[in-house]
């Protein structure tokens, strides 16, 4: 094993990738609930439901998604662990999720037509989005593509990704609000209290954002002891003063899993190779004819692609895994794997498969291997038969550890050239779009184009940068087109 992972080479040992992959499904864990919410517009008992939609229909691909959703966890996850032998995971990407439901299934009712149907012809989409990332990764062309990428954008896109990151945690526990005025305020500890009928229930109410502190000050301070697992420990307890401060136990319910099953095997898995599936991809009303069809493709090629070169150059980098260049290592085999993935799941039934950033928590924890991705996936397929596990690990328990890696990653930034403006303000506005898009492909997106315009219009654009240029090309016909 430990020759088959190079455990010893990369400085880690059985144990650090345990506590590592255990440490990365906690941090994710939170998808297998989101995504079918995200994707089937919260089930049965959704708002899309409340506008006049099956519930029925709606509950039937929320539960095909689940189960659809965690199989893709582990086989892509696998994937990494085998192939690419990385401590990266795979799951289906946010955003994307709730794109795939704007796209097609919430799309699909508004414009008069069946959810399930909507909902299979956008896995034809995802299906063909996978088949020609696979052909980039085979070519070679999209590691190309990531090793093209200017100095200034390859390490801003760490310190956007931590940012990024840190903001999803800050956001799911509550720390930070939205604000009408503002946009983002903190938690608002005086309204929670004062606006409280009762005492218990102003402690429920700042439950989540207390216990988030107090986790992130606990890792913060392990980290300062060096102790090992600091992350996993953070978590743990996290979790345990969650449930003592509101007076209550876990609870498991896996009465529904049957159904799940049922629904999977007769709606999402092979759905993508209905005949009608294919047609509606391209002819129906929600989706606009063959054009709109192709933008779709576009769209979901680019922000998976820009999402998993974001995250694999930023985990890596966390990691000190880069090659001379300053390229991740096996950057090849790692796409490979991200691109089976994303064929895979539209195959079973569900939105895009990406590699997530939730992994640089696991990295953080020191893992440095594929066997760290292994552990990960074993977790995710016990999640198959016991759904309600994945629900256990509040939000606010994870979100400590968002925090702290996001602390670990901005360090980035600290490597970029401000005094030459043709590095500086891409590298800036990657850093800042990334967190305030709440994607890391926008943010690529914004970086490239503002460095081809810097660099064309200050003489120094070189034969290089045409690669770039293309990037930049693409993502501006995406925000042009495409409303994401």
């Amino acid at each position: 094993m430990d020759k088959f992972f190079h455990i010893s080479e990369r400085g880690s040992n059985v144990r650090t990738e345990i506590m590592a992959g255990l440490t990365t499904f906690f941090a994710m864990a939170y998808i297998v609930l989101v995504n079918p919410n995200q994707v089937a517009a919260d089930g049965k008992a959704g708002w899309l439901v409340a506008e006049g939609a099956s519930a029925v229909e709606v509950g039937r691909v929320w539960n095909a998604v689940f189960i659809a959703s965690v199989l893709v966890a582990v086989i892509g996850t696998l994937l990494m662990a085998f192939l690419a032998r990385m401590p990266y995971a795979q799951a289906c990407g946010m955003g994307l999720n709730s794109f795939f439901c704007t796209s097609f299934v919430s799309g699909a009712f508004f414009a008069g037509c069946s959810v399930i149907e909507g909902y299979q012809s956008g896995l034809v989409i995802i299906l063909l989005s996978g088949i020609v990332f696979l052909i980039l990764s085979v070519t070679g062309l999209r590691k190309y593509i990531a090793t093209a990428m200017p100095e200034c954008l390859k390490k801003s896109i760490p310190a956007g990704i931590g940012l990024f990151i840190a903001l999803v945690g800050l956001k799911g526990s509550g720390l930070v609000q939205a604000n009408k005025y503002t946009l983002v305020q903190i938690f608002d500890f005086h309204g929670a209290i004062s606006g409280a009928e009762t005492p218990a229930a102003a402690w429920k109410a700042v439950i989540p954002p207390v216990v988030t502190i107090i986790g992130i000050i606990l890792i913060a301070v392990l980290a300062k002891l060096n102790v090992k697992g600091n992350i996993v420990i953070g978590i743990i307890v996290s979790t345990v003063l969650y449930y003592v401060f509101n007076l209550e136990t876990p609870s498991f319910d896996v009465s529904s899993i049957g159904q799940s099953f049922k629904d999977f095997g007769e709606i999402g898995f092979l759905g993508c190779f209905k005949a009608d599936a294919w047609r509606n991809a391209f002819e129906s009303p929600y989706v606009g004819g063959v054009f709109s069809g192709i933008m779709l493709i576009v769209a979901f090629c680019l922000v998976d692609m820009f999402d998993t070169i974001g995250t694999l150059y930023g985990t890596a980098s966390q990691a000190n895994m880069l090659d001379e260049n300053g390229d991740p290592i096996n950057l090849d085999k790692s796409m490979m794997c991200d691109s089976i993935g994303t064929a895979a799941g539209a195959i079973l039934g569900t939105s895009t498969c990406t590699t997530f950033v939730e992994s640089a928590s696991g990295i953080a924890a020191g893992g440095r291997t594929g066997l760290a991705s292994l552990v990960t996936a074993a977790c995710f397929a016990v999640c198959l038969f016991l759904s309600p596990i994945a629900g256990v690990i509040p939000t606010c328990a994870t979100a400590p550890a968002l925090i702290f890696v996001g602390v670990l990653m901005a360090k980035n930034f600290a490597k970029i050239d401000m005094d030459d403006m043709r590095s500086a303000v891409p590298a800036f506005l990657t850093f800042l779009m990334i967190p305030l898009t709440y994607s890391i492909s926008n943010g690529i997106g914004v970086g490239s184009i503002s460095y081809v315009l810097i660099t064309l219009f200050t003489g120094n654009y070189k034969k290089k940068d045409i690669v770039v240029t293309i990037i930049a090309a693409l993502f501006v016909v995406k925000f042009i087109f495409v409303t994401m």
